[in-house]
């Protein structure tokens, strides 16, 4: 099977490294800050399919990745010993419109033809319960194939089953064999300059953590916010979106606004306690879509970047098609998310 290098240790190249060494593969992981060290290591953790209609390849992929992520996360627990913090609690939305609910309800046709029968699409009535923001309609989307894990355990777990596999992490540059690139919103930065053309950039968020136990309760997502209730019995809400800052990891006042509409929206949040402050830069590819495939004019080399905001629920499937690709030499990267799309210079 050979050896493979990773450069870079988020969810991207970790997740590749655990897929890699199933199949067999010797994994080298580099990173000079260790295994979930930027924005892989937030307090988030948010998987939602996005709205299923249009529907088109990128819905598709994700859809499929988020099926496996079950599987997936289990099996690297169960090999690290350490909980990834996955839960598949499906999310609870409020629709504050006649034209929101008229949306969901015309979605289902969609819903019907592209998931799996196991999973709902529903609308309901409040439920009896404080975990249950406002809804002017009286009717909120309730979907089950939403999930959440925990970032910073996850990428925690990854790293500790790569290890009991027999996967290296070190910070010495790469050798011989195969390597992949995944290495962030600075990786995207140092692939413009290497195209002479933008490839991406990155994205602050901020994201605070609060002591609150609602573990098995649905993820909420109102206002523009992901709750997320961890298995943990805390609670991440975020984030914020900023494409120009100044300091990558510093909290402000954007994020006290964040925590005053998670706790308007959410009145049982209102008094609990504030654990963490976060704030990382997430890699945003072009097309808002990973980017995935060879490095154009590079050979032997390959690119895994540019999750944004759905990196996490894309990892599974994007590590499972890029060992495909490296090892198996077949392509199934979909053209949206494919390298092929970027130019090499003269």
């Amino acid at each position: 099977m050979g050896h493979l290098t990773i450069c870079g240790a988020g969810v991207f190249g970790l997740t590749l490294a655990w897929s890699a060494l199933k199949r067999g593969a010797k994994v080298t992981v580099i990173d000079p800050n260790g295994p979930g060290s930027g924005a892989s290591g937030g307090i988030v953790g948010a998987l939602q399919p996005h709205a299923p209609d249009p529907w088109n390849e990128k819905k598709q992929f994700q859809l499929e990745s988020l099926i496996i992520s079950t599987a997936y996360w289990a099996g690297v627990e169960a090999c690290s010993g350490l909980s990834t913090g996955y839960a598949k609690v499906g999310r609870l939305c409020p629709l504050k419109t006649a034209r929101e609910v008229t949306l969901a309800e015309n979605r289902k046709a969609a819903i019907a033809e592209h998931w799996p029968r196991a999973e709902t699409w529903r609308l309901i009535d409040a439920p009896k319960s404080d975990w249950c923001p406002a809804s002017p309609t009286g009717l909120y989307l309730h979907d089950t194939l939403s999930a959440i894990l925990n970032p910073r355990r996850a990428t925690a777990s990854l790293a500790a089953a790569i290890a009991a596999k027999g996967g290296q992490f070190t910070t010495a540059p790469p050798g011989d064999g195969p390597v992949v690139w995944a290495t962030g919103w600075q990786g995207l930065q140092d692939l413009g300059a290497w195209f002479a053309a933008p490839v991406g950039n990155g994205v602050k968020g901020q994201a605070a953590l609060l002591a609150h136990n609602a573990a098995g309760l649905p993820q909420i997502y109102a206002e523009g916010l992901h709750i997320i209730p961890h298995t943990d019995g805390t609670v991440a809400v975020g984030s914020t979106s900023e494409r120009d800052f100044a300091d990558p990891t510093t909290t402000d006042n954007a994020l006290e606004d964040v925590l005053d509409r998670a706790r308007t929206a959410l009145p049982a949040l209102k008094n609990a306690q504030v654990l963490e402050r976060w704030a990382g830069v997430r890699p945003r590819a072009a097309s808002r879509a990973p980017l995935l495939g060879p490095w154009p004019g590079r050979a032997g080399h390959f690119i895994a970047n540019g999750g944004f905001k759905i990196g996490f629920g894309m990892a599974p499937k994007s590590a499972e098609s890029m060992c495909d690709l490296i090892f198996d030499k077949i392509d199934r990267i979909p053209v949206a998310f494919h390298t092929n799309q970027l130019i090499p210079t003269e």
